[in-house]
């Protein structure tokens, strides 16, 4: 389970986050909505543990998350918003896939990554494409949580749905959680078994 107690956080004067709680247990997705700059981007940072937040603490198993090692990934991944600033645009999609461990199969079967796309260049892909392929990269056999941000926010409608209930599937076969990030209460109500909706004023 991951477990965020009391998180806050402020940039310079401007408090982003006060007081937000949190528990995601295994298997379960979670939705997160808000308006922009209520501190969607910078609570998956430090779910991620990619930001240490001014005060509070994250638990992974009722242990603080562990920082991230050389060779040993993460069991918290974080999927950002823009598929294209994660990935080395000079990589074909093989060695992208295959940066840090052999790819699984099933994860590439899952989300419908085709062999004729390995030897493009991620520019050469659509966004679905590049989503799929982002996403397929994060999956690893000690991956416990994954945070999306926005993932499906420049896919279209039909898109996001295929995206979404492809990954979903798979996450759920894999008992792994999913923080799932998007302004659309629609989609929230779709595929989120759980939300928090963070308020611009006060997080709650």
């Amino acid at each position: 389970m991951l477990t965020a107690r009391d998180l806050c956080h402020a940039f310079g004067n401007r408090q982003i986050l006060t007081g937000v709680d949190l528990k995601l247990s295994p298997g379960e997705v979670m939705g997160v909505g808000g308006p922009s700059g209520s501190g969607k981007t910078t609570l998956c940072r430090i779910l991620a543990g990619r930001l240490v937040p001014g005060h509070g603490e994250v638990l992974l198993d009722g242990a603080r998350l562990e920082t991230a090692r050389p060779g040993l990934p993460a069991p918290v991944q974080y999927a950002p918003q823009s598929p294209e600033l994660a990935v080395d645009p000079r990589w074909p999609v093989r060695k992208v896939l295959e940066n840090g461990m052999i790819p699984d199969p099933e994860v590439l079967a899952a989300l419908g990554i085709r062999d004729a796309w390995m030897n493009r260049r991620p520019t050469q892909l659509s966004g679905g494409e590049l989503a799929r392929v982002s996403l397929a990269r994060l999956f690893h056999p000690r991956l416990r949580v994954l945070i999306c941000d926005e993932i499906t926010s420049q896919l279209d409608a039909i898109e996001q749905d295929l995206l979404l209930r492809a990954l979903l599937d798979l996450t759920r076969q894999r008992r792994i959680s999913v923080l799932l990030v998007s302004h659309s209460s629609g989609l929230r109500s779709r595929f989120c078994d759980t939300s928090l909706v963070l308020d611009s004023q006060d997080n709650r």
